[in-house]
């Protein structure tokens, strides 16, 4: 069914009704099988617009995968990174370490909260969930939460944990992260070319429960080139990782084993993510958190907080997805609430739906038939684009 069918039969639901003057109802078909359209919703604050892609990847030329600025911590906009990819439209992404006010002197990564999968390739995993960025999380949900495509061609709701280890002549130690702006307490992570070029201090600081507290003062961190040990230090770095290099960053206990290697041990580090949920690998992955499951919403949405919001609706058995986000003009800015969002995607006829990064971060581009690159469809909260670490892309290959 289509988003004008679907709307069609809300007459007198919120999705319909009175709308502000000049808020036409407004379809394009972008691509076979790609459409935007825009709409007004009633709801709790006031009338807000949004801004919908729809997604058929029954054709078989239409697929999503990640949009990023090739570093995990790095930002750009979702104009230049759809543009980047050839995409022909997209959504920003995944909550991201935006700000360290907490911790004085240390370096904001920009490196988004959970796991990330791009062209079926492991990018990073989740920070530990007390150490998230964006509203509190709803009861039963954590950074491990994924909206994702298997190479089955399907959409899915899932949860990626992180399975790794690192192989030492005397034994294995458990990996705790991979290219994260937190590890765990007493956890060793793993960085790699992927991460970028932004300094690894953030990594250690905070704890499981509280993003805001000190950062360790009991670090160390090792170098590993082609397997064996080059380099070490009491603090961790910064700079481009080189490829095949892995930096290995331990905090408490995690440095207190790091320190018993020596220059020329070999160690190998192996990860990969694991599915909670479905045995497909994943094509592509983000973060977020689910607000649907099933047809119902999650029980404890927030019903009160309205603001404006970015989502992914999945229907048809993961073959159709509804990319969502509201516009943040000041005549709309009054938003959505969480429960509002669920809502509002299970009436578009989403099964399932996930939230993402809003406020300031909410970006919907497209790209007209014909133009050589996407414009931006709603109205950025700020005035213009935030840059932000990831995005959902949808690509035509014809």
């Amino acid at each position: 069914m289509t988003l004008a069918a679907v709307l069609g039969t809300l007459a007198g639901a919120a999705l319909v009704g009175a709308a502000p003057a000049g808020a036409v109802s407004s379809r394009v078909t972008l691509a076979p099988g790609v459409a935007y359209e825009r709409f007004d919703i009633r709801a709790a604050r006031g009338v807000t617009r949004a801004h919908v892609i729809s997604v058929d990847m029954r054709k078989p030329d239409v697929r999503l995968d990640l949009l990023y600025p090739g570093k995990v911590a790095f930002r750009s906009t979702v104009s230049a990174m759809a543009d980047a990819a050839g995409a022909v439209a997209g959504v920003n992404g995944d909550f991201f370490n935006i700000s360290e006010t907490q911790h004085p002197g240390v370096e904001a990564t920009g490196a988004s909260v959970g796991p990330a999968i791009a062209q079926g390739r492991v990018l990073k995993g989740a920070v530990p969930d007390g150490q998230r960025f964006g509203p509190a999380l709803p009861p039963g949900t954590s950074t491990e939460d994924v909206i994702g495509v298997g190479v089955d061609r399907r959409a899915r709701l899932d949860g990626l944990a992180l399975d790794g280890s690192i192989r030492t002549p005397v034994g294995r130690l458990p990996l705790g992260g991979l290219n994260q702006y937190a590890l765990p307490e007493g956890s060793i992570g793993a960085f790699t070319s992927d991460w970028g070029s932004a300094s690894r201090v953030r990594a250690t600081c905070g704890t499981d429960t509280d993003r805001a507290a000190p950062c360790s003062t009991d670090t160390y961190e090792v170098t590993v080139r082609r397997n064996k040990v080059v380099s070490m230090s009491d603090v961790p770095g910064g700079g481009p990782i080189a490829a095949g290099t892995t930096v290995l960053v331990g905090r408490e206990e995690g440095a207190r084993q790091l320190r018993k290697f020596f220059t020329g041990e070999p160690v190998k580090v192996v990860r990969r993510l694991v599915a909670s949920a479905s045995r497909v690998p994943y094509r592509f992955a983000l973060g977020g958190y689910p607000v649907l499951r099933g047809g119902r919403p999650l029980p404890g949405l927030d019903a009160t907080t309205s603001a404006v919001r970015t989502a992914v609706g999945v229907a048809d058995g993961g073959r159709r997805l509804l990319l969502l986000a509201v516009d943040g003009s000041p005549a709309y800015r009054s938003g959505l609430t969480i429960a509002e969002v669920a809502s509002t995607m299970r009436e578009l006829g989403s099964v399932d739906a996930f939230s993402l990064d809003g406020g300031g971060s909410s970006t919907l581009v497209a790209r007209a038939p014909g133009a050589s690159g996407v414009t931006v469809r709603n109205n950025p909260s700020a005035g213009a684009e935030r840059p932000v670490p990831n995005g959902i892309g949808v690509f035509v290959t014809r």
